[in-house]
């Protein structure tokens, strides 16, 4: 197998998508036993450069807007883990539907949650 360089694996990078990036840092950090975090004297974020036409929003809400096509108990144990409510209050949370699951969360924790939630068939927004 041939090694790749550093160029090579930043192109592949580049062409993922934020999900797929966010699972790759996962399997990293599980293959390894590492935990990413960015250093309290880290450089600057490039969305200052590039303004706020530009940068998305810092932090976003994930709501559940329904069951969808999706069995019940299945977006229930979904919802227990993603917030780590008990059973029952995981349950009262999607009977209320629609309703907020976690707010205050980044971008990219909410395409996470929103792939974990869809892959059991519930409808949810990010807003």
């Amino acid at each position: 197998m041939a090694k790749l360089t550093k160029e090579d694996i930043i192109a592949s990078l580049k062409e993922m998508t934020i999900v797929e990036l966010n699972d790759l840092v996962k399997a990293v950090e599980e293959e390894f036993g590492v935990v990413a975090a960015v250093a309290a004297g880290g450089p600057a974020a490039p969305a200052e450069e590039e303004g706020p036409a530009k940068a998305g929003p810092s932090e976003v809400s994930l709501i559940l807007k329904g069951l969808g096509t999706g069995s019940k108990v299945a977006v229930i144990k979904a919802v227990q883990a993603i917030t780590g409510l008990g059973l029952m209050d995981a349950k009262k949370l999607v009977d209320a539907a629609p309703s907020p699951i976690k707010e205050k969360i980044s971008p990219v924790e909410a395409e996470a949650h929103k792939k974990t939630l869809t892959d059991t068939g519930a409808e949810v927004e990010i807003k």
